[in-house]
């Protein structure tokens, strides 16, 4: 029989229990422990997902001896946790950094304990984005696209006062979320990129102090160009993609079933269906939110364990990105 693994998921806010959920998918006998200092999200999840939880992660790592920890937690503690979870001998998942604090140290750490340290990039997992992908990357044409994703930022998690949430915060903040989560697929299907120019401003009154939109010209080494908008005043939630070269056109509106090619013969926009069983959704996420996704990366987590197999992102693509977040913050 296969090892059954054993699971710490620290942070149990709506990604740790997502995480939670999809694991019991992938195998009902995963062995899961939660990990949070908030004792009420502590009940809800023991209810929930009858599963053991405490608030002390020093003791679960060392009474409970788990195999591999999610860390779910806001991006500014994510350095420190994975550090211990490493050093506890887990592989370790991680959701979205924003911030590249600790990261060379992680990554030669996870090397000398031979531990598999995996970045989460959903949207890489997206049925739809690999569609996109593969149609640049096999066609030698040059491409533009128009891509905008916004979504009003007290809409982004409503059951949470916006100043407790990290998003609101000028280091951890909601646009630079959303390039954290398109960037990595934008650079993997058009490539690295040569130039960049931007114009940011904050058009609301929103409690923050930080730009609530970029207008984003970019230039790909390959001649490949895009405009990116980037916002969090959209009070309608927003994703619109378009990519087009002399013989192909694309749309998508982030839904799982809005991708749409022209055909050229025709006139007409044909809609690509790219998912062959049921589209899993949360109640309460926006329709672009496709819990399958979230899976196949912790499918693609546990294949790196178990055979060894390359993930599609890796820490040190994620310092590229930063750097690139940080050089679109700076103009």
């Amino acid at each position: 029989g296969i090892y059954i693994l054993k699971f710490v998921v620290i942070g149990l806010g709506s990604m740790g229990k997502r995480r939670i959920r999809l694991l019991k998918q992938i195998d009902a006998n995963f062995s899961i422990i939660g990990v949070d200092s908030n004792l009420c999200e502590l009940k809800k999840v023991k209810t929930e997902f009858n599963i053991k939880v405490t608030d002390d992660l020093d003791s679960a790592l060392e009474k409970y001896v788990p195999d591999c920890a999610i860390v779910s937690l806001p991006p500014k503690l994510h350095a420190e946790v994975i550090q211990k979870c490493l050093k506890a001998n887990c592989h370790v998942f991680s959701e979205i950094n924003l911030v590249k604090d600790g990261y060379d140290e992680n990554i030669l750490l996870a090397q000398k304990n031979n531990r598999v340290l995996f970045l989460s990039s959903t949207f890489l997992y997206r049925k739809e984005i690999e569609y996109i992908e593969n149609s640049v990357l096999q066609s030698s044409e040059k491409f533009n696209y128009i891509y905008h994703i916004g979504q009003y930022l007290p809409d982004w998690h409503p059951w949470v006062k916006l100043s407790d949430f990290f998003i609101s915060k000028k280091d951890t903040n909601g646009c630079r979320e959303i390039l954290a989560i398109e960037l990595p697929w934008i650079i993997k299907c058009f490539g690295k990129i040569q130039k960049i120019s931007v114009l940011s401003s904050k058009n609301t009154n929103l409690p923050i102090d930080f730009p609530d939109n970029y207008l984003i010209q970019i230039l790909h080494e390959n001649g490949h160009k895009g405009s990116l908008i980037v916002d969090v005043i959209s009070r309608k939630a927003v994703r619109y993609l378009e990519v087009l070269s002399e013989n192909l056109h694309l749309t998508w509106n982030g839904t799982p079933n809005s991708l749409t090619k022209f055909d050229i013969t025709s006139k007409k926009d044909l809609n690509v269906n790219l998912y062959k069983s049921a589209i899993e959704h949360e109640d309460g996420y926006e329709a672009y939110i496709v819990e399958n996704a979230y899976k196949a990366e912790l499918l693609a987590f546990i294949q790196q364990i178990r055979d060894n197999i390359a993930p599609k992102y890796s820490f040190l693509d994620d310092k590229y990105v930063i750097d690139v977040i940080d050089e679109i913050e700076n103009q």
